[in-house]
């Protein structure tokens, strides 16, 4: 449920609009020097506050109540805490009994019989990205020197103004890239690389596509187009349509695959839904504070969900 991984496993806490959020890392080697300012510089390119994106701005102070000692990590599990203080829940009061469009309002409420916590989008909030983002900076010091390396390659710059004035919001695509990868990481079928970073990254709201190398477009290539000529014994090859994966398993070539990131759910403009009260259906204009584009915030959690993967792939192989 809330837990992801074998031996780097994390399990992620708390609600948008609670007291706080965190994830707890159990299977940390002891040794690695961590500190609080480790999470600075990623957890400033998560936050809002920026054009486009959501107006709430939390501190995102990272509060390590757990599992570092002497500024190293003792091995015990870390549970990392962010207090949640920039909250205004007034907005969700008004449409508690009329769920969201695009939103887990209805199934939340349906699966767990109207007990979940509705405000903000409770447990299902993209607030809880934070705890991703943490996590992945345990697993990047794990995976270094191999880094991963995300950044937005597709959505409309004056698109996004356009939109946010309409009330509206729009989506956008993430490339992300992972260098000085060892060859044989991950296992045949269930465990394939793909299928794990697949796994983590459909964990993260908004995520709606993704493919590895060169993807849906190898369909309309030959295969000794898509075909990867080796190169030499290392295994490098003359081009990487595979996205760096063969069988499921690394191949010493980059790393690289592209998510779909589709727009905001929360928006202004009115759409159509169904009143829980009376079963009929209604008009919802959605207030609040909320992203006009939620990509543009992605790359550094999707780096966060790969470094995890490969963290718990590489001690496997240990």
């Amino acid at each position: 449920m809330n837990t992801f991984g074998r031996l780097f496993r994390i399990s992620i806490f708390g609600e948008s609009h609670g007291p706080c959020v965190g994830v707890v890392i159990d299977g940390c080697p002891a040794g690695l020097p961590l500190n609080e300012q480790d999470f600075r510089e990623d957890l400033q390119r998560r936050r809002g506050g920026a054009k486009g994106t959501t107006p709430r701005k939390e501190d995102d102070l990272p509060l390590i109540k757990s599992g570092v000692f002497n500024g190293k990590t003792t091995g015990a599990p870390i549970a990392i805490e962010f207090e949640n203080k920039n909250v205004d829940s007034s907005s969700y009061e008004k449409i508690k009994n009329t769920p969201r469009p695009g939103h887990a309002d209805l199934v939340a409420s349906q699966k767990f019989h109207g007990l979940n916590d509705y405000r903000g989008g409770g447990h299902f909030s993209g607030r809880l990205t934070v705890a991703l983002v943490a996590a992945g900076v345990v697993a990047k010091k794990i995976i270094a020197p191999a880094r991963a390396d995300a950044r937005l390659i597709e959505v409309g710059g004056s698109k996004i103004e356009d939109a946010m004035k309409e009330g509206d919001s729009v989506g956008g695509v993430v490339e992300c890239k992972v260098n000085t990868l060892p060859v044989g990481l991950g296992e045949p079928f269930f465990d394939s690389v793909e299928s794990l970073i697949s796994h983590l990254v459909f964990a993260v709201p908004a995520i709606k596509g993704i493919e590895f190398g060169t993807g849906f477009a190898c369909t309309k290539m030959k295969g000794s187009e898509c075909n990867d000529a080796i190169l030499d014994v290392s295994g490098k090859t003359a081009t990487n349509n595979a996205g760096g994966i063969n069988g499921g398993i690394t191949n010493g070539n980059e790393l690289v695959f592209r998510i779909a990131v589709k727009p905001t759910s929360s928006i202004n403009k009115p759409g159509r839904t169904v009143d829980l009260t009376t079963g009929k259906q209604t008009e919802i204009q959605v207030d609040g504070r909320h992203d006009g584009c939620i990509a543009l915030r992605m790359p550094v959690i999707v780096e966060a969900a790969t470094a995890i993967v490969l963290a718990d792939l590489m001690l496997l192989e240990k």
